[in-house]
């Protein structure tokens, strides 16, 4: 079935068959998405896995070479300029001037919109993402949590449906991570819809629904836990006495028929397989090890994003 049945009438994005080449290339390839109002949709996915081409051709920022569907009510391929302007975009990179003050940045961003009443917008906006306090401090001289809601403020300045985030919490520390995130649920809340792609498994846990794409193409989507049922991943974890002990099994175990990944976690290994009786019989000469604590575990979304990383295939070679 698809993820449009259950939300007939309330999606914010509706897509069939996106297709995209680049220098006879195919970086998406097929993909059909459902995207419901007020809903937070994960990309996840290596670097050139065509995340970030996908977003923008799910909301016209960039024309499909075939496929076809709505954002926001608007046909991608005929009405983008429409959807346009109601989209709010936040890079990776902070794109701002660093030789102004938040308050100078945001007044710039208004111009650029042609909001009326402008300088109202501005503050409404600086008293919405709590940053009052240091309204007239240079964005050169900002840490990157509050560049961070700096360029967050200025991409909802004019109040658009639908927000774009490509990794916007890269190299932010976890507090202003935390902190960003809140503000998103809070937009979301609003009605907001949210398309963001990122690396954290965290952050996907946060996200409504996620979706895994590898080199061009959709390999799961779902809630997270769905993507983890879906994946039919088996995990054990196992401790040991020493960490020469643990580093030893890696070792022993990685090639082994029946795992397909072997991961460490800290002082533990994850090690998991989609065979469920291969694995056992992989890792049944090591169940008796006295120096091994061995335990059955739900498998984890970094699992499951790791096994589909080693089997996906990568469209440049």
């Amino acid at each position: 079935m698809s993820d449009a049945a259950s939300f007939e009438g309330e999606l914010a994005i509706n897509v069939e068959g996106l297709t995209k080449s680049f220098g006879g290339r195919k970086v998406v390839d097929n993909v059909d998405m459902q995207v419901a109002k007020g809903e937070i949709y994960g990309f996840l996915g290596p670097n050139g896995s065509g995340k970030t081409t996908t977003i923008r051709l799910l909301c016209g920022l960039l024309t499909p070479d075939a496929g076809h569907g709505t954002c926001l009510g608007y046909d991608i391929i005929t009405e983008s300029p429409r959807i346009k302007l109601e989209v709010g975009y936040m890079t990776q990179r902070f794109s701002l001037y660093e030789d102004l003050s938040i308050r100078e940045n945001l007044d710039f961003v208004a111009r650029i919109y042609g909001l009326p009443n402008r300088r109202e917008a501005v503050e409404e906006t600086i008293e919405k993402l709590n940053l009052k306090g240091r309204a007239d401090q240079l964005a050169g001289m900002l840490s990157g949590g509050w560049k961070q809601r700096l360029a967050l403020a200025s991409c909802i300045m004019h109040k658009p449906q639908l927000l774009l985030l490509d990794e916007p919490t890269a190299g932010v520390d976890p507090k202003a991570r935390r902190e960003f995130w809140d503000e998103i649920h809070e937009l979301a809340a609003g009605g907001l819809t949210v398309l963001v792609s990122t690396h954290y498994m965290d952050e996907a846990e946060r996200c409504n629904k996620i979706c895994y794409l590898a080199y061009g193409h959709l390999l799961a989507r779902g809630t997270a836990q769905e993507v983890i049922a879906q994946s039919g991943l088996k995990t054990w974890t196992v401790s040991g006495s020493s960490p020469r002990r643990i580093r030893k099994l890696a070792h022993d175990l990685t090639g082994k028929s029946g795992i397909d990944m072997v991961a460490p976690f800290g002082a533990t290994l994850h090690i998991s397989g989609l065979d469920e009786a291969a694995l056992e019989r992989a890792i049944f000469p090591w169940r008796n090890d006295d120096d091994l604590s061995w335990r059955q575990d739900d498998p984890t979304l970094e699992d499951v994003f790791i096994l589909m990383m080693n089997k996906a295939s990568d469209n440049f070679t």
